[in-house]
């Protein structure tokens, strides 16, 4: 599995949807089996039954739902929850449509429905992280430890607007030439192969993923983070969310299923080796050494400095939205403050 996705709906290109779908759809089918099973005895005909699709194949985005199934707490909320894969089309849409009560997906997902004609009846509901954990990974030795850095060196690039914009803004925003970044396609399945291989010099990742792969592999890579460049950059990814149909008829499910999600992440940020341990359990076909050393970069930031887990700040939740809209990336403008809500949180 690479990195993760680039996520962004504005970056669901073919490119991108092909390196996930297969792992998607083999590893989660074989794991929504054993990540419900265990609620399939009598017992669970009293439990309300509810759909969970997954944004992509298991991974440490996901650890706190599979240790609230485990440990049964949403049994002890009252619900059956039922993991389903993403459809090649991605989650939204599921949700969108009612085909998936919830599912995890990201802002900048629902900002292609919000800024789109007809917007999807979804609503995120919950971070899963606080904040964002993507940047710019790179050799060591090229010293790529800023985006100005990237001046004169190839960039990964999958072609797209907004992808490109944030990329410009960034670079930019230190004083150096977008033009002078030489784009290259990205065309593979495994960042830090890439990198080996001499394919790019830079590319997007997720921290906790691409740099934990490198970090096993015991390759030398400089990492940034983009949110620590600019805080417009630092938006929600992953959240929860909900279709809103569904939401306006059972409020008291989603926020059960919240508060068992949220015993979940509390106890993955607090106890990252066993957190790790019970993902792989209920996946067996994980790699347990790269769940554990993604795992440790990961659970500090399902919390991080927020009141509690999965609050979503407005002011920098609308900061991300006001930049799309500033750069006219979305096809009409929308309220910077939608999609989302906190109000099923306890």
């Amino acid at each position: 599995m690479k990195a993760i996705r680039l996520k962004a709906a504005f970056f669901a290109c073919a490119a991108l949807v092909a390196a996930f779908v297969l792992a998607a759809c083999s590893q989660s089918s074989g794991s929504a089996a054993s990540a419900s099973g265990s609620s399939s005895d009598a017992s669970s005909q009293s439990l309300t039954k509810v759909t969970f699709v997954l944004d992509y194949s298991p991974n440490v985005n996901h650890t706190g739902l599979y240790v609230a199934q485990q440990k049964g707490w949403f049994a002890e909320e009252g619900i059956e929850v039922e993991f389903v894969p993403v459809p090649a089309d991605g989650s939204d849409a599921l949700i969108g449509s009612g085909g998936a009560n919830m599912g995890m997906t990201y802002q900048d997902y629902i900002a292609n429905s919000l800024g789109s004609a007809t917007p999807m009846p979804y609503t995120a509901v919950a971070a899963v992280v606080q904040h964002n954990t993507s940047g710019i990974m790179s050799r060591a030795a090229d010293g790529i430890t800023s985006p100005a850095k990237m001046a004169g060196h190839r960039y990964a690039t999958w072609n797209l607007p907004i992808e490109q914009a944030t990329i410009k803004a960034l670079v930019e925003k230190e004083g150096a030439s977008f033009d002078s970044l030489v784009l290259v396609p990205y065309e593979v399945d495994d960042d830090v192969m890439g990198l080996q291989a001499d394919l790019y010099d830079c590319v997007w990742v997720y921290e906790w993923w691409a740099v934990a792969n490198a970090n096993l592999q015991n390759y030398d890579v400089n990492y940034f983070a983009f949110g620590d460049i600019d805080p417009v950059f630092d938006f929600y990814t992953p959240v929860i969310a909900v279709n809103d149909e569904y939401a306006a008829a059972n409020p008291d499910v989603v926020k059960a299923f919240l508060r068992a999600a949220k015993r979940g992440y509390e106890f993955s940020a607090e106890n990252p080796q066993e957190a790790a341990d019970i993902l792989c359990q209920a996946v067996p076909e994980l790699d347990p050494a790269l769940i554990a050393e993604a795992q440790a970069i990961l659970s500090p930031q399902y919390i991080a400095d927020a009141p509690s887990w999965g609050v979503i700040d407005d002011a920098r939740w609308s900061a991300f939205y006001q930049w799309i809209n500033d750069e006219k990336l979305a096809e009409n403008p929308f309220d910077p403050s939608s999609g989302y809500t906190n109000e099923y949180l306890e």
